[in-house]
């Protein structure tokens, strides 16, 4: 399980085939790991491999290099990375799985003082748990929805979160990893298979 709160941003530094998917080492300092522990890779939770004082790798399989924005990492490519939270994690940001559940895309990017609003494109099957002032994980970052409209939804970036995670890198059209708050999700499906007048 995480937070959302970013804890440093790492480099690709190789990405290596593997029969079912390739294996990724990512560099990063300061963020001790050991040997099988998890760690969010913008918002997709990986293991860790080999971790030592300059990063770590870690093996991704075929189906979440297609179903994520993992697929189109170059070397050199900054990622989000969080480990997950402990009994001693302060308990911030919102109930994050590392499950992307789609990947959506910036719509636009627009100043506002020093902070930036941000619109993401968004399955309309999934825009059924998306509310206005919910909780969303983008590219791994808890974030606080703004507004909503048919096809996604906005956020706002304050100088900070800009600069500990890879959102000043955001462009339009870029793809970016979603997952939805995890009680809307559990609400969606027993909406969806509630028998009527239960």
């Amino acid at each position: 399980m995480f937070s959302g709160l970013i804890r440093a941003q790492g480099v690709v530094a190789e990405r290596r085939p593997l029969e079912k998917g390739e294996r990724l080492r990512i560099e990063v300092r300061d963020l001790p790991l050991s040997v099988g522990a998890s760690i969010a890779v913008n918002g997709a939770c990986l293991t860790a491999l080999n971790p030592n004082e300059q990063g770590f790798e870690a093996d991704v399989s075929s189906e979440t290099l297609a179903r994520t924005t993992l697929g189109g990492l170059e070397v050199g490519s900054r990622v989000n990375l969080e480990p997950p939270v402990t009994t001693a994690t302060p308990l911030d940001g919102h109930i994050v799985s590392g499950h992307v559940d789609a990947v959506g895309a910036v719509r636009s990017v627009t100043a506002a003082g020093e902070a930036i609003t941000v619109w993401f494109n968004l399955d309309a099957e999934l825009m059924r748990m998306v509310a206005e002032k919910g909780s969303i994980a983008v590219e791994g970052v808890s974030l606080t929805v703004n507004a909503v409209d048919d096809e996604g939804f906005a956020v706002m970036l304050i100088p900070h979160t800009q600069e500990v995670t890879t959102f000043a890198q955001l462009e339009v059209g870029m793809p970016v990893n979603i997952e939805v708050d995890l009680v809307a999700r559990y609400v969606a499906r027993w909406l969806a298979t509630a028998t009527p007048g239960t």
